[in-house]
């Protein structure tokens, strides 16, 4: 068995916080076959509360397989920032009235 490390930001913090949750630098024990979905299942984090994740970095689906040592970052819908559309999370056609 091995270890993940997880991360909540913005909302999403204020969220965990309020239900006694750990939310930053947590570890969280790795079991081979597990998504990131299982991840935010033990977070008690509900799919809908979350508008993106990243992976090492990098944007993932939720249906992502992880592994032993990998960095999670989750974020709520409503986070300010540039990112969303870098990260292809919305496109510039999203933000035209």
């Amino acid at each position: 068995m091995g270890a993940i490390l997880f991360n909540a930001f913005s909302f999403l913090q204020k969220k965990l916080r309020e239900k006694n949750i750990p939310y930053s630098n947590v570890t969280i024990p790795f079991q081979e076959g597990q998504r990131i979905s299982d991840i935010l299942e033990i977070m008690e984090i509900h799919p809908d509360e979350i508008e993106g994740v990243f992976v090492n970095g990098k944007i993932a689906p939720k249906e992502t397989p992880l592994s032993d040592g990998d960095r999670i970052g989750a974020f709520p819908p409503g986070t300010p920032g540039p990112y969303r559309l870098l990260l292809g999370i919305v496109t510039k056609g999203d933000h035209e009235d």
